[in-house]
């Protein structure tokens, strides 16, 4: 059966990518190929220096490639004009420095800057356009806030607006979910992956975020210490142990029973638990933790209410079950 391809947004291909310095070259990234497809959320992961950073400054037109090239659809980005980038790409950064008397309706609206120029005459169409990012991300209640007097989380949605005002085809963000709480954290990225299935947009972020990338993003590009760059559905990647790459040591692996990075475990572990497998899970990871690797008895856990029954004695918390154990 023939695969329905999505449409490729960015393309890069043989990219070889490094600084130059008054004596020497600083080789970064060696022959990378990737894809970046429209309608989709892909998150970039890797460990710090790795070159995340210097392949964004690249696709943004910043860093001239040694080799290869980039496109976005289907046209080169080496050569085209600062202006004409800006209104196809638009970036929201990590720690984007705006005075903090702006309100949040200013803030939005500076996106339509690459169309209008800096004079910053908004037409009745750049108005709409403004609207409707404010409408998309739920930030019209407070556009008339200042910058300065919103909470972490609202900031991070008004540039998410501001970037959707830009109106690029392509929106890259750099640790949107940085200093954010659980709850922004979730938020903003289901914005994202609304933003890219309802709008067609091609979103990349950028994040160490893995628990709520695997929640949330349709692809990941994953770049290890090796600084290749590897790309899939992040089941796939989990599946095939790809997603190892991430890990800096073989200390730590990712669990595919839990669905996260654990370190991994040396002792022989020699308990037998009765319980459902949610229970049991939770059970064995406060034992692991608590450094008990042996039970000389069944351990019978119920759920409703809850309880563990050992050696004919009943605990109502964990907590409690292992002080007994280690007293």
């Amino acid at each position: 059966m023939r695969k329905h391809q999505p449409h490729i947004a960015l393309e890069g291909k043989g990219l070889t990518l490094g600084y130059r310095r008054k004596n020497s070259r600083k080789e970064v990234l060696r022959n990378l190929d990737f894809q970046l497809f429209q309608g989709e959320l892909t998150c970039l992961l890797g460990p710090n220096g790795v070159g995340k950073s210097t392949l964004i400054k690249a696709i943004l037109g910043h860093v001239k490639p040694w080799a290869g090239e980039i496109r976005i659809d289907e046209e080169l980005i080496q050569g085209q004009k600062p202006e004409q980038l800006a209104k196809r790409i638009s970036v929201v950064l990590t720690d984007p420095v705006f005075p903090g008397n702006m309100t949040v309706g200013q803030l939005v609206a500076l996106g339509r800057t690459p169309h209008t120029g800096w004079l910053g005459k908004l037409t009745s169409m750049d108005c709409e356009i403004v609207e409707k990012a404010l409408s998309d991300t739920k930030t019209n209640a407070i556009r008339d806030e200042r910058l300065s007097e919103i909470s972490d989380g609202q900031r991070q949605k008004a540039m998410v607006a501001r970037a959707l005002a830009q109106d690029g085809q392509l929106i890259i963000l750099d640790e949107p979910t940085a200093h954010l709480d659980l709850e922004n954290r979730l938020e903003i990225m289901h914005l994202l992956r609304d933003i890219a299935c309802r709008q067609g947009k091609s979103v990349l972020v950028v994040t160490h975020d893995l628990d709520i990338a695997l929640e949330t993003a349709d692809r990941f590009w994953l770049m290890g210490r090796d600084r290749a760059l590897i790309s899939g559905l992040p089941e796939d990647l989990i599946l095939s142990g790809q997603i190892d790459l991430l890990l800096p040591t073989e200390k730590y692996g990712f669990n595919l029973d839990r669905g996260k990075v654990e370190q991994k475990s040396t002792a022989t572990k020699n308990w037998t638990i009765e319980a459902d497998p949610s229970l049991r899970l939770w059970v064995e990871k406060a034992l692991e933790k608590a450094g008990i690797a042996h039970l000389t008895q069944t351990a019978h856990i119920k759920r409703e209410p809850f309880a563990i029954f050992y050696k004919e004695m009943e605990f109502n918390s964990l907590a409690d079950f292992i002080d007994f154990l280690k007293n």
